[in-house]
């Protein structure tokens, strides 16, 4: 089978947006750096997000993360559907962009499809982060507890505006 010049170009073309479409962090935000992976595995709670499909209609959300055998992280969130009454669970996988010294990693739930997930802000102790994804439609706020305090939250939906992003838009998680 002969395939056009113009043919190849759109297949190469495709290959390369998808290849570098999870590389994206929003125009105007900054990933940490130093980012110290270690710190930073184990279990999150989501304080807060911009609803998206994947966890439309979700409570009591989590994230855990965990070193894999090929030094990639493993991801589980976790969630509870209070209109289907069932909990949900997806399994990913995230690995860093380019320096694991800066928080700038794709995760990828879907086979070899990857997107951004960039660290904007982590305490020294890393108990609070910021995460948005490749693009303003994408945010976090995550807690190692159930809750924040509220000068955290306030410096974080300060970053997040100077980030471009419309905080209002946040919906915040209820763990019960």
């Amino acid at each position: 089978m002969k395939l056009s010049n113009t043919f190849k170009i759109l297949i190469v073309s495709a290959i390369v947006v998808s290849l570098y479409s999870c590389r994206s962090i929003p125009k105007k935000a900054v990933a940490v750096k130093p980012f110290y992976k270690d710190k930073y595995l184990g279990k999150w709670y989501e304080i807060a997000r911009i609803d998206f499909r994947f966890e439309k209609n979700m409570n009591n959300t989590t994230a855990n993360y965990s070193l894999k055998d090929d030094g990639k992280i493993k991801v589980v969130n976790r969630g509870y559907n209070y209109k289907k009454k069932e909990w949900k669970e997806s399994v990913g996988t995230a690995k860093f962009v380019d320096d694991e010294n800066v928080g700038m990693l794709k995760v990828s739930f879907f086979g070899p499809f990857y997107s951004g997930y960039n660290v904007l802000a982590i305490d020294e102790g890393y108990n609070y982060a910021l995460v948005a994804g490749k693009n303003t439609d994408y945010l976090w706020i995550l807690s190692r507890e159930k809750t924040i305090p509220q000068e955290i939250k306030n410096q974080y939906l300060e970053i997040a505006t100077n980030a471009g992003y419309d905080t209002n838009d946040l919906l915040w998680v209820e763990h019960d």
